[in-house]
Order: C-alpha cells, then structure tokens, then sequence
C-alpha cells in the first residue's frame, strides 16, 4: 500500500473517531473542527465511507455512524463468545441490586464496555454499549488496571481487596463497585460492575452487594474458562 493510501485510511479513521454518546450526529463543519481537515477532503472521504455503509447523510446534511460498524461490532463482540454466559448475570444483578449491571473488557490502555444492562429506575447510571473509558478513574478502570499493568498504591490495595469502588471519579454523580472475572487459570477476563447515582447506591449499598458480585463474578469465570 503506498503511502498516500495509508494517509486516506488514517483520515478516514480520523473521521469515525470524532464521534461520541454526546455527539451522535455532525456536520461537515463540526468535522472540519475536529479533525482539521479541509472540508473538500472530508467531503471526499466522507462519501466513500457513506457508500460503504460506514456515515449515514441525514436529510438536514448531517454526518451518523453506519450500519457497516454496527455489524463489526456484532462481530466484535461474538468473538468473545461471552453473550450467553454473561448476560443473564447482568439480568440478575440489576433486579438484585436495581442498578445498572456491566461487564468490561481491557482494551488497549482504556476499558470497553462489552456488554451492558441498564436499571429500569428513571434515576440512573447510562451507558452504551461499545463505550471506551479510561481505566485511571471507575471502579471497572481500577480493577482492569489492576489486574493489568498497575504498580501504585491503588493498584495494590485494589489487589488485596479484590474489588474497587468510586465515588464522583468519573462522573460527579455516579458511584461504582467493580470485581474481577477471572478465569480458573487465573488471568482476567474483565470486570463485573455495578454502578448508579450517588444518592442512593450509597458505600453502605454497595457493600451489602458486594458479595452478591462476587458470587456472580465468581460463576461467571468458571463458565468462561469451561
């Protein structure tokens, strides 16, 4: 491949990577901004990611992901092959605790929320699925870091307790407990998390669940590594 095609795959890249939760849809101009490109070439490029199914064009000419990374990402996450074995713990787990279940996976220096089930309360912890995080703030982040390349005091108290929790750490409002999934042989396979508003999933409520996410973390790994 030579070196301008490379070029056209980096921006391209680019171009999908300026998408958030918060910002689903963009214009050509809200492109430009963030990917300081000029808009002839995101122009360009924009189209042949939109025959591929990669943009969408609205009819107000704005800019959505495509059913083509949808359908990657549907193959992302059967190659784990963890659909049917962990989503019936984050069933549960949100009816126990009435809040919001994830399993999270390394990825990279950062977390992926892999797999996700939000609490049926109005007031709630909600997050997308395919979601990418940083793994120095949340409960999740901390037991990844953790079990992953962590040397601080954190890392280590976090070793011992075999659980992290947060409060405000990530979002202001939002407190988290997280655990390991490990398989039998030992190493990680992600993090089992339960997270909601401050105000209610309280240290005291986190604590009285704590042992209920570690029995499902602990069923989790077995089945995993079966």
């Amino acid at each position: 491949m030579s070196d301008q095609n490379v070029t056209a795959v980096e921006r391209a890249l680019k171009i999908l990577d300026v998408f958030t939760d918060q910002d689903s849809d963009l214009s050509l101009k809200d492109l430009a901004e963030r990917t300081g490109m000029y808009k002839s070439t995101l122009s360009r490029l924009a189209g042949t990611l939109e025959s591929r199914g990669f943009l969408m064009l609205s009819g107000r000419g704005r800019y959505r992901l495509g059913p083509a990374l949808w359908r990657l990402g549907s193959i992302y996450r059967r190659s784990y092959r963890m659909d049917d074995v962990v989503r019936p713990h984050l069933s549960a787990l949100v009816k126990e605790s009435g809040e919001t279940a994830s399993f999270y996976v390394p990825e990279g220096s950062s977390r992926l929320c892999l797999f996700r089930e939000n609490s049926s309360r109005s007031l709630r912890h909600h997050l997308e699925e395919g979601a990418l995080l940083p793994c120095d703030r949340g409960a999740a982040g901390h037991v990844i870091r953790a079990w992953g390349d962590g040397v601080d005091d954190r890392a280590i108290q976090v070793l011992d307790d075999r659980f992290a929790e947060s409060e405000g750490e990530r979002d202001p409002d939002i407190s988290a407990i997280a655990v390991p999934v490990l398989a039998r042989q030992g190493h990680l396979l992600g993090a089992l998390a339960l997270s909601g508003p401050s105000s209610r999933f309280t240290r005291e409520k986190r604590h009285n669940i704590l042992q209920t996410l570690q029995n499902h973390a602990t069923d989790c790994g077995d089945r995993l590594s079966g």
